[in-house]
């Protein structure tokens, strides 16, 4: 399925000798990450909740590739404690060559995290950005590393609600999630420009699947029972791993942001995608990285840019 104007699964060059970590890799788009990287001869760690979807995606895996290189490594994005755990256990890994943040939460009831952030907001951008300040010095060992983060076509008219990021006074769950996608969107923006001021290996790309047809959408109701019809119009979770695949082992730019390009940016193969102009703003981009580091107790560690 290679295709000049774009990147596809078919592009991914070999991988043998390299590791990777993906999350949420039991089911949709981070599954078939994993199946690909696998297929190439990569090492990959499936971060995951639960052992029983973890050993039964990897066991799927394994149908297709007999000898690929698996590993659950368990992980609660919503547990902060679970993700100073799992960056303790990838710690110990002989390398790892990137880190594909691709787990995510879309517009559940107001829940919240272990700790009590907002469950959006908490998974989708304060376990993102906590399991990938943990684990910098780790990929910083290995020249070309890559830190991957997920973001959305949700984040080009979305806002973050600074008054009340965890949504002790109101709560729409389409702008929530939204706003958690604007976050993943700042956040490797602004990892990118630390990373580089610091003269880091490490670098930061932000991708986005389209409008994948995944389980994500659980919660989304009418979409639900037209699924068979918006189905035509939505990537396939194959199609919507391209940009991440291209992200970690593919031709791209520091800070680059990767999605499909056909269609309105919903669907198709992998190339640049179009980033919100407030997705670049610098002083966002240090609000949120200060709020981040106050709500996690964690710090990455690099100097403003």
């Amino acid at each position: 399925m290679s295709n000049r104007r774009g990147f596809t699964e078919a592009n991914v060059p070999q991988q043998t000798g390299k590791s990777f970590i993906v999350t949420g890799a039991n089911t949709g788009v981070g599954f078939e990450i994993a199946r690909v990287l696998a297929a190439r001869g990569a090492r990959v760690l499936l971060g995951c909740r639960e052992q029983p979807r973890a050993q039964d995606a990897i066991a799927r895996i394994k149908r297709i590739t007999p000898n690929a290189d698996l590993v659950w490594l368990p992980l609660d994005l919503g547990d902060l404690d679970s993700v100073r755990t799992a960056a303790e256990i990838a710690a110990k890994e002989p390398r790892i060559d990137a880190l594909i943040n691709n787990a995510g939460i879309m517009n559940p009831p107001l829940t919240r995290t272990k700790q009590g952030f907002e469950s959006q907001f908490g998974v989708n951008h304060l376990g993102v950005f906590a399991l990938t300040s943990l684990l910098l010095p780790k990929l910083a060992e290995t020249p070309g590393a890559r830190v991957v983060v997920t973001s959305s076509v949700a984040h080009l008219k979305a806002k973050i609600d600074w008054d009340d990021l965890n949504a002790d006074k109101s709560y729409i769950k389409t702008d929530r999630y939204g706003g958690s996608k604007l976050a993943n969107a700042l956040f490797f923006f602004e990892l990118d420009r630390r990373l580089r001021a610091a003269k880091s290996p490490v670098t930061a790309i932000g991708v986005h699947p389209g409008v994948a047809a995944t389980s994500l959408g659980r919660h989304m109701g009418l979409v639900q029972i037209v699924g068979p019809i918006v189905g035509l119009l939505l990537n396939s979770a194959e199609k919507g791993a391209w940009p991440a695949l291209l992200a970690a082992t593919g031709n791209v730019k520091p800070g680059g942001y990767y999605g499909p390009t056909g269609f309105g940016g919903i669907r198709g193969v992998a190339g640049e995608a179009k980033r919100a102009p407030h997705a670049d703003d610098p002083a966002l981009a240090k609000r949120l990285w200060d709020v981040s580091i106050a709500m996690t107790g964690i710090d990455p560690g690099l100097p403003a840019a």
